[in-house]
């Protein structure tokens, strides 16, 4: 007689959670191993705490072109379960959604908590056995997964072992990178792990001089100097940071420098996208002449936030105590200038461990997309952001995660085992 098939998910975040699930759901006798107490940690702090749970973006082409890293081999994997799917799976589980600018599927409570509430209603209601442990080795003989080994000394038997664990990225939630561990083990290459969606370390001063000064509204450009060429443009939020620039628009761009090295990416903001130059001019010489016997740093903040005119006067080559009516046309167009093009020089990321995403992981090369399968050892599944995979931000990231786990959950689902294990 068949009996359910024992699977094993190493880890308890969204992709783990799917993969449990859908596993369980299809007859499988499924133990999930997580080191936190609670699950799904990160996905309670992603989008500040709102969880930008999916793109609402139903055609596989689309979403392929918003992963930069290695889109085409998640083709099976989101056409099997796309974003339309886990809009479909959360709303079932009582969550009300919403979609926001740039196609942003969002909790319509704002709440974080809901989307992590209903994955451990899907968990509960599946069947999925949970346990607080901490993997230490998944174990394998001849090439095939034989169970895993866990820090207080159990060893659990499986027919499949689906890792999600994670990246490198806030490692107070979990991911402190065991499933590249466990992958290099079992005859996997892993990639070079570097930060994605990360804050961005400038050198210029001006950053720390604007700490903490957020600029709605603005427009950005990034240059890349090795090709040069510009690789990305932006319009809304940004962050000065003591150490260079964050906020949404700069998480953006990070994504598309895939190859960091010292002062290869410039970045310019535009302050006023709103006007052109000659309009911001003309705007200029507006306050200036109702203000002529001032100096120019007082008149500024009419057009600036306090903490940028130092830096912007200094970049344009002005004196802070120059009068106004002192200024000349020649001055006043580098004055214009700077402030629709202030440029920052990018030295590296963040570290990598306050990224949103770890970019690398396990080679796809290695992964059998159909089925999310090492190709390595027969039973030994990925999913999530341990796999080399990652897009931009807007929701696609989680995206992955349910599609690869869903995936992951389903095929190692169908591996036969000859009994009920986990009792």
């Amino acid at each position: 007689m068949k009996m359910s098939n024992k699977v094993i998910v190493i880890g308890a975040g969204a992709a783990g959670n799917m993969a449990a699930g859908v596993a369980a759901e299809n007859g499988a006798d499924v133990l999930l191993l997580e080191r936190n107490e609670k699950i799904a940690r990160k996905v309670m702090i992603t989008g500040k705490g709102r969880c930008n749970v999916t793109n609402n973006v139903s055609d596989v082409q689309e979403f392929i072109s918003n992963i930069p890293g290695n889109g085409r081999f998640l083709y099976g994997s989101f056409s099997a379960f796309n974003s339309q799917d886990v809009i479909d799976f959360f709303e079932d589980y009582g969550v009300k959604l919403k979609v926001e600018r740039g196609n942003r599927v969002f909790p319509e409570s704002d709440k974080a908590v809901d989307i992590v509430d209903a994955l451990n209603r899907y968990i509960t209601d599946s069947g999925v056995k949970r346990k607080t442990e901490r993997v230490t080795k998944i174990v394998a003989d001849n090439g095939c997964v034989k169970g895993v080994e866990t820090e207080s000394g159990n060893f659990y038997e499986a027919d499949a072992v689906i890792v999600a664990t994670g990246g490198l990225s806030y490692p107070k939630t979990g991911s402190s990178g065991d499933g590249y561990s466990f992958a290099r083990d079992l005859g996997h290459t892993v990639t070079e792990l570097r930060p994605s969606l990360s804050a961005l370390i400038c050198r210029e001063g001006l950053c720390s001089e604007c700490m903490g000064l957020s600029l709605k509204n603005v427009a950005i450009k990034v240059f890349d100097t090795k090709k040069k060429k510009e690789i990305y443009d932006d319009f809304g939020e940004m962050l000065f940071t003591h150490f260079g620039v964050s906020g949404p628009m700069i998480l953006s761009a990070s994504a598309h420098m895939r190859d960091m090295v010292k002062e290869r990416y410039e970045i310019y903001i535009d302050l006023k996208p709103a006007l052109s130059n000659e309009k911001l001019d003309a705007r200029i010489l507006r306050d200036f002449a109702d203000n002529s016997n001032k100096s120019i740093s007082n008149v500024l903040g009419l057009l600036l936030p306090k903490s940028l005119i130092s830096p912007v006067l200094r970049m344009s080559q002005i004196k802070a105590s120059e009068k106004v009516n002192q200024i000349t046309k020649e001055m006043r167009m580098n004055l214009v200038n700077t402030i629709k093009s202030l440029k920052l020089t990018v030295l590296d990321f963040n570290d990598i461990t306050e990224a949103i995403v770890t970019s690398g992981g396990v080679k796809i090369s290695e992964i059998n997309p159909k089925t999310m399968e090492s190709k390595l050892c027969e039973g030994l599944y990925f999913a999530g952001e341990v796999i080399d995979c990652d897009g931009y931000t807007g929701g696609f990231n989680l995206q992955i995660a349910f599609s690869t786990g869903h995936l992951a959950g389903t095929s190692a689902s169908n591996k036969f085992s000859e009994e009920s294990y986990y009792d």
